[in-house]
């Protein structure tokens, strides 16, 4: 079997392991992959929203299953364009993955089916906006409304902070289009964890929790990234939380997108917190969630291409998950989620034992050394049976690898 991979991060070089694990694969490709992936599958360089390329190339090298990693190509439509030329692919249509490109959508559909999250509203200009964030006061959560590559959210602690997001949305064009609309809501306090189910229409077959840190330094502190790590399962978690995430957010969600004609077909995510008043959803996203992702599949025992291809028949793929935990630390750039700098040359790595090295944002420069491509270069991952010897596996390995100014990470994950 041929398979492509579409994406270029640590997500989707799990996906590659992941994929290379399977006797059913032969060929794996990844457009347009990194410099890690390199060993282990072939860099296509065709970028991910390039769609008519991508569907050339999948004609061409007889791709029997694409697998799209980011949110960006399925917001254009590329199951879409894939599933019109006979292809299989892996993923939502944009019309269902609109529960990630707008948040607007998301948060009126689960309005509209009942399914608990937080207070909000949404706006366009920004004297009602900051209307509402006077009446409503802080903390209180400002959001682009369309992507913003998991940078488009600010926690403001105080009404100031509010303010000044809602300028940078709506009057300075901070996040673009992406931004031209907003959504406020209330701000939730409790632990978060994220949720991945494989869906087709109605059928909901959830994977186990991750947790996720969000904020780019130790403690939560810091400004909100993409993610600095992870850790899978979740100890606080517990069967009647999971039972309640299923039931009341996952299944509901699935059977209202088919209710309003958007069939969901693929990985959806919950980002969802425990509060007070029970678990409440943050966030829906379309797709393999990253660097949770890089913790969940590593557990996975069932071969990844027998779970898409019986998910996609409609059939329980019946998962299987190892009695152990992974815990996962990226290494950012200095500057990372705002300004910093590509090419600067990763640290020498030899290979782990007892654990995992994923590239995310890497490259070969001119004279084929290895550098940082991204805010995000890689990411020391290690399953053991217990959180605390994941946990130390992979901070053992970090503290080999040669400390530089031009990268850092968080000291805290897995640690609970």
């Amino acid at each position: 079997m041929n398979v492509l991979v579409i994406g270029s991060g640590g997500r989707e070089h799990m996906l590659v392991k992941k994929l290379k694990q399977s006797e059913r694969v032969t060929n794996i490709f990844v457009a347009p992959g990194n410099a890690g992936m390199q060993s282990e599958a072939t860099c296509v360089k065709i970028e991910i929203d390039a769609i008519e390329e991508l569907v050339q190339f999948a004609k061409q090298a007889q791709i029997d299953w694409t697998i799209v990693g980011p949110e960006l190509p399925l917001s254009q439509g590329i199951v879409d364009w894939f599933r019109a030329e006979d292809l299989k692919i892996f993923g939502p249509t944009k019309r269902a993955a609109l529960i990630e490109s707008s948040k607007d959508f998301s948060k009126n559909l689960m309005k509209k089916y009942q399914v608990p999250t937080a207070e909000f509203e949404t706006f366009t200009d920004s004297v009602s906006a900051k209307a509402y964030i006077k009446e409503k006061g802080a903390p209180i959560v400002v959001k682009a409304d369309g992507l913003a590559e998991g940078k488009g959210v600010v926690v403001a602690m105080t009404e100031q902070e509010a303010y000044q997001a809602v300028d940078e949305m709506l009057e300075s064009n901070r996040f673009g289009d992406a931004g031209a609309q907003i959504v406020i809501e209330e701000f939730l306090l409790g632990k978060e964890f994220s949720l991945f189910a494989f869906v087709e229409g109605v059928a909901v077959y959830p994977m186990i929790p991750a947790r996720d840190y969000k904020r780019a330094f130790d403690g939560d502190q810091g400004p909100n990234t993409g993610g600095m790590g992870a850790f899978a399962p979740v100890p606080d978690v517990s069967e009647a939380d999971l039972k309640f995430a299923v039931d009341s957010v996952l299944k509901p969600v699935a059977k209202a997108m088919v209710e309003e004609g958007r069939a969901y077909t693929g990985v959806l995510y919950a980002g969802l917190i425990q509060t007070k008043d029970g678990i409440k959803v943050i966030e829906f996203n379309a797709r393999f969630g990253d660097p949770e992702t890089q913790v969940v599949l590593p557990l996975l025992e069932n071969d990844l291409i027998d779970v898409i291809e019986a998910v996609a028949m409609g059939v329980d793929p019946e998962l299987r998950w190892r009695d152990a935990y992974a815990v996962g630390t990226v290494v950012a750039s200095s500057g990372y989620p705002q300004t910093y700098r590509n090419g600067l040359f990763v640290p020498e790595l030899r290979e782990i034992e007892d654990g995992y090295l994923i590239h995310a944002g890497t490259t070969l420069n001119s004279h084929s050394q290895l550098v940082s491509n991204g805010g995000r270069v890689l990411l020391v991952g290690s399953v053991q049976k217990s959180l605390m010897e994941a946990n130390e596996k992979v901070y053992q390995y970090l503290k080999t690898i040669e400390k530089t100014e031009n990268f850092f990470y968080r000291t805290d994950i897995g640690v609970v």
